[in-house]
């Protein structure tokens, strides 16, 4: 799918696919997807999840069929349409929609995030809406979606057993991710494998603040001496965030980790032209605290 903003560095904004399903517009970040196809049969799994419709295979490559429709409570899907085939935490994806109406170029500065009154934080699986043309685009939360159905696709907690015993670190670590369930799970997983001293903000405008805040205290030595962030988050984006701490002689040192489902090849390219000193997709907490530790050890951070 030709998406030229995957090209481009640091700027705050994402592509917008607008899809249709019972009337309604919904949107996904054009950098989840893989390819649209017109809705082929499926093979039904036995026992599966009811919003799985079973799987298919094009060009050798296995991929899970979701009704969006049916996961969102509005009814099941007809054998129509179209198949939005995504690549995210390492899995390949289809969901299954009616049709797809455009491309939309917005700012994260533009996206507003929902408020309590449409379903609780960690509940909702909206995670941003735009306003176009004079009507309202829901962004879905796909990884939300996907874990609800299965969720071994989340983040593997079991990875920290395996590290064994941890001695504690005070070094101190800020966490950028708008996902309350997941900005809760990596608090909890650091402070488990050791590292207690965090900061834990919504976006990458919040923690851009906390950062210049320190910075202008004299103080950002005893605040932040790693940041780890998410890349699709309203008001600034990981991206952003990442290219104007590494732009900036003071804060530069600071290693940045992006955790997010979008890293892959491609991605991984564009993180690396912007700074960042490593790059984990959401399912390795295992290896993001492997990361730290070594990030740590070679800038000496806990001295």
């Amino acid at each position: 799918m030709d998406t030229n903003i995957l090209l481009e560095n640091g700027t705050n904004e994402l592509e917008v696919l607008e899809f249709t399903l019972a009337g309604n517009s919904y949107g996904i970040n054009v950098a989840k997807i893989r390819e649209i196809i017109t809705y082929q049969p499926v093979t039904p799994i036995p026992n599966s999840h009811p919003s799985i419709e079973g799987i298919f295979m094009p060009r050798d490559t296995m991929i899970t069929a979701i009704d969006l429709k049916n996961c969102l409570g509005r009814g099941e899907s007809e054998p129509k349409g179209l198949f939005i085939v995504t690549n995210f935490n390492k899995l390949d994806i289809a969901f299954h929609v009616e049709s797809v109406l455009g491309i939309h170029r917005v700012s994260w500065a533009d996206i507003i995030k929902p408020d309590v009154t449409i379903s609780a934080a960690d509940e909702s699986v909206a995670t941003g809406i735009i306003k176009k043309d004079g009507k309202l685009i829901i962004i879905l939360d796909f990884e939300k979606i996907v874990s609800d159905i299965n969720p071994e696709t989340g983040l593997k907690m079991s990875e920290l057993s395996e590290l064994g015993p941890r001695t504690r670190s005070n070094v101190p670590i800020l966490i950028a991710e708008d996902s309350p369930l997941l900005n809760k799970l990596i608090v909890d997983s650091l402070k488990k494998a050791g590292y207690d001293n965090l900061i834990h903000t919504e976006n990458g405008k919040q923690a851009y603040d906390v950062i210049m805040q320190c910075k202008e205290d004299g103080t950002l030595k005893d605040h932040v001496r790693c940041v780890i962030t998410d890349i699709e988050m309203p008001e600034m984006d990981g991206h952003r965030l990442t290219k104007l701490l590494k732009s900036d002689d003071t804060t530069a040192d600071i290693p940045v980790v992006i955790f997010s489902s979008l890293v892959n090849e491609e991605m991984k390219r564009k993180g690396e032209a912007l700074g960042a000193d490593a790059q984990l997709s959401k399912p390795e907490i295992g290896n993001l605290v492997k990361i730290i530790d070594q990030l740590v050890s070679e800038k000496h951070l806990d001295k």
